[in-house]
C-alpha cells in the first residue's frame, strides 16, 4: 500500500491532520503539505504496540498513533480539538512543535478547519485506521482502556451496567453517589473517578423521562453532561466557556447517535473527559494562580524574547510585584526561569530535531551561540553536541 496517498485521501475526506512517520522522521505531514511548513520536532514514539496509543501533551490537543505492524512506519493523527481553537491553542502548537512565528498565520488558518470531534469520535477515526492499514478491529472501549488489560476486562464488563445506573436516573436519587461522582471529576482524578464508577452499582428505582427508549436515554445524557459539567469540571477549575463549549458538543454528537448502547457508550467517555481535562488545569500545591498563569505564559513563549514587563501585563500586576511574589513562591528569579525553560526546549530540539545549534539559539532568543552553549553545559554538565550525540544514540 501506498502510505502516503492513504494519508493524503484520509485528510482529503476527514479534513483531520495526518502525518506518517518513519521512526522520528515525518515522511508526510498534511500541516506541512498545506502550510509549506515542517514541524522540527517528533515526540518520541511509544514501543510498537498492535493497538493505538493516545497522546495529549496540552489539555486541548489531541493526537493517536496507530503503528503499522511489520513495519517502521506510524501513522500519526491530530492535532484534534474538542473545543474552538483560540490563539492561545494555536501558541500551544506552535510551541510543542517548535515552528516559528513567521508562519502563525498559515498554521492559524490551517487549524481553524480542522472540525471539532469528541475523544470518541477520535478514537473510531483510529480504530478505522488501525482496521485499514493492520486488518484487525479494535472497539471504543479496549482503546480507552488500552494500557491495562485487568482493567478493560473489568471496564468491558461494567460499562453498560454503569450506562444503566445514570440511564435509570441513580445520580439523581443517590445523593452521595452523585457527590462522589462529581468531586472525582472536580478532583481531576481519572484514577478514582474509574475505579468509582466501575465498583457502585445500583438498582433502578426511577420511571422513564420520554415516550421511547433512546429519546429517554438522550434525556438522560443531556442531563448528566450538564451535571457533570457544572457540578464537577467548572468547580474543579475548568474554564467555564470551555465546559460550555464541551457540553454543547457532546450533547450534539448524543442526538445523532441511533442507538441506546452508543448513548451509555459516548455517556462514560464523557465523563471521562471532562475529568481529563479538569486535571490539566489543576494549580500545583504551595503556587498562587498568579503565578502559576506567569508560569505557563513563559512555558508557552520560550521563542520569543520575554521582558518582565510582558509577564506581568498576564495577571495585572505591576512589575515588582510579579519579581517578588514569583520570587517567594518558587524560590529562583523569574529571568532564571525563563532560562530554564529555554532550556528544557533546547533539550527536546537537540534530541527530536536536525536544527543546527545557532538555529536551535536564534529560535530559543538566545543573545548567542556561545552563551547558548555555556549555560547549557552549566545545566546539564555536558555541551549541546554531546548531549544530542548520547541522546540521539540512545
Amino acid at each position: 500500500m501506498n502510505y502516503v496517498s492513504f494519508c493524503r485521501m484520509y485528510f482529503s475526506v476527514t479534513h483531520i491532520p495526518i502525518s506518517l512517520m518513519k521512526k522520528n522522521e515525518a515522511i508526510y505531514s498534511s500541516i506541512g503539505e498545506v502550510c509549506s511548513v515542517k514541524a522540527a520536532r517528533y515526540w518520541e514514539m511509544a514501543p510498537i504496540d498492535d493497538t493505538p496509543n493516545f497522546y495529549r501533551y496540552s489539555p486541548d490537543i489531541e493526537y493517536g498513533v496507530v503503528h503499522i505492524l511489520g513495519t517502521d512506519y506510524a501513522i500519526v493523527l491530530g492535532p484534534a480539538f474538542s473545543v474552538p481553537v483560540t490563539s492561545e491553542i494555536i501558541r500551544t502548537y506552535m510551541h510543542e512543535n517548535a515552528i516559528a512565528l513567521e508562519y502563525q498565520e498559515a498554521v492559524a488558518e490551517f487549524l481553524c478547519t480542522i472540525p471539532r470531534i469528541t475523544y470518541q469520535q477520535f478514537s473510531r477515526h483510529l480504530a478505522l485506521i488501525h482496521l485499514c492499514l493492520n486488518q484487525k478491529e479494535i472497539s471504543v472501549q479496549d482503546l480507552f482502556q488500552q494500557d491495562n488489560e485487568h482493567v478493560r476486562k473489568r471496564e468491558e464488563q461494567n460499562v453498560n451496567e454503569i450506562a444503566n445506573n445514570i440511564e435509570n436516573n441513580n445520580l439523581h436519587d443517590s445523593y452521595y453517589f452523585e457527590q462522589e461522582l462529581y468531586q472525582a471529576v472536580k478532583e481531576g482524578n481519572p484514577v478514582k473517578l474509574d475505579h468509582f464508577l466501575n465498583t457502585n452499582k445500583f438498582q433502578s428505582i426511577e420511571g422513564k423521562m420520554a415516550n421511547t427508549p433512546l429519546r429517554h436515554a438522550k434525556n438522560l445524557f443531556i442531563a448528566t453532561t450538564t451535571k457533570v459539567g457544572m457540578l464537577g469540571a467548572i468547580p474543579g477549575g475548568l474554564d467555564i466557556e470551555k465546559t460550555y463549549q464541551l457540553m454543547d458538543l457532546y450533547i450534539q454528537e448524543c442526538e445523532r447517535l441511533q442507538t441506546i448502547s452508543d448513548v451509555k457508550s459516548l455517556q462514560y467517555s464523557m465523563i471521562q473527559d471532562f475529568c481529563h481535562h479538569t486535571a490539566n488545569t489543576h494549580i500545583p500545591e504551595g503556587i498562587s494562580s498568579e503565578i502559576y498563569n506567569c508560569m505557563s505564559y513563559i512555558r508557552c513563549h520560550t521563542n520569543e524574547n520575554l521582558s518582565i514587563e510582558d509577564i506581568a501585563k498576564q495577571i495585572h500586576r505591576s512589575s515588582s510585584y510579579t519579581m517578588k511574589h514569583f520570587k517567594e513562591e518558587l524560590g529562583i528569579n523569574i529571568g532564571a526561569y525563563i532560562v530554564r525553560c529555554k532550556l528544557e526546549d533546547a533539550k527536546g530540539l537537540l534530541t527530536y530535531s536536525d536544527k543546527s545549534l545557532t538555529e536551535i539559539s536564534n529560535y530559543l532568543c538566545f543573545s548567542s551561540q556561545s552563551y547558548f552553549q555555556n549555560v547549557f553545559k552549566k545545566k546539564y554538565g555536558l555541551t549541546p553536541l554531546q548531549y544530542r550525540k548520547k541522546t540521539q544514540h540512545i
